[in-house]
């Protein structure tokens, strides 16, 4: 064990490298790791800094599981097919029927891989930028407010944000500016 300028000994062995490699390989998180190795993950941490091999192996594997996951989130989304064995018994006598099974594309796996592959196209939530100047004279504040979100109503349904200030004039045109409650 090597010792820290001014601290307790290290806990660190150069066979944690191949360990944590395996580790890793299977998915364990840093924190994971910790409880493994029996130390804290801040111990981890500092063995990324201070043992080159530790951060090595654990950051290697990673990667590669990382690309697993991608690959197999990738077929899941458009589908693939692979060769599988169907087991009988005819007679008492056993017969294995090799064939080909197709699984479908996944539209959960789809919409994943999309949100993150192209965020601005597909996120659930979209920006609408309404541009243009409401003009509002005479009447009470109930009666604009009404007069707005009657507009701002229908711009939404249409999708037309720069409508909404023409929508409240020919809302005040049609009568209902008038400040009187229905």
């Amino acid at each position: 064990m090597s010792k820290h300028p001014g601290g307790r000994p290290s806990l660190y062995r150069p066979e944690f490298a191949k360990q944590a490699r395996k580790l890793a390989d299977m998915g364990a998180t840093d924190e994971q790791l910790a409880d493994f190795f029996e130390v804290t993950i801040q111990t981890i941490k500092n063995w990324y800094s201070e043992k080159e091999e530790f951060f090595s192996a654990v950051m290697g594997s990673k990667r590669h599981a990382d690309k697993r996951v991608q690959r197999s989130l990738y077929q899941r989304a458009v589908g693939y097919t692979y060769e599988a064995k169907k087991i009988f018994q005819h007679n008492g006598q056993i017969i294995e029927a090799p064939y080909h099974e197709h699984v479908p594309p996944d539209t959960t796996a789809m919409i994943f891989w999309l949100k993150n592959r192209q965020p601005k196209e597909w996120r659930d939530k979209r920006e609408h930028e309404m541009g243009g100047a409401v003009e509002v004279s005479g009447g009470d504040l109930r009666t604009i407010g009404q007069q707005i979100a009657f507009a701002l109503a229908l711009a939404v349904q249409s999708g037309d944000g720069a409508a909404a200030p023409a929508l409240i004039e020919a809302r005040k045109s049609e009568g209902d500016g008038g400040g009187e409650d229905r």
